[in-house]
């Protein structure tokens, strides 16, 4: 059983295996990464080109780079990796909030857009699972070893 804490000074043996498991959150926020990354680099292939393809092109090397971030990094780096990987996701669905709203960079977007749905409801739950396992690391770093 792992140890977690349930506040100051106290805590609470939960299961390995249980919901509140770091691997299962660290597992689901590498597959949202991957997703929203995917998404992403499906776009350029799929003929985004431009500045757009660009920052596209960008942001699936990044969401590849902290999915693998998430999924290797040893315990003393998990919060600093879900950390960034929560700003990089949430930056990603803000980016595409502002281009559907008031335009970003001349470029703006429309809801019926290729796959922009799809997009809000990837990076929404990326958001969630993300905000989750910094929450779970943060717990870790805090609890005895």
């Amino acid at each position: 059983m792992g140890t977690v804490s349930a506040g100051e000074g106290n805590y609470v043996h939960a299961a390995p295996g249980g919901l509140l498991s770091p691997i299962i959150w660290r597992g689901l926020s590498v597959l949202a990464l991957l997703a929203m990354a995917g998404i992403h680099l499906y776009l350029v292939l799929d003929g985004v080109d431009g500045l757009l393809g660009v920052l596209f092109i960008l942001n699936g090397i990044g969401g590849l780079l902290l999915a693998i971030a998430m999924l290797v990094a040893p315990r003393r780096f998990l919060l600093a990796a879900s950390v960034l990987s929560l700003l990089f996701i949430a930056g990603t669905l803000l980016a595409l909030v502002l281009a559907m709203t008031v335009g970003l960079f001349g470029i703006s977007e429309q809801i019926d857009g290729r796959l922009v749905p799809t997009t809000i409801v990837v990076e929404s739950l990326g958001i969630i699972v993300l905000a989750v396992t910094t929450a779970l690391a943060l717990r870790l770093r805090r609890a005895p070893a």
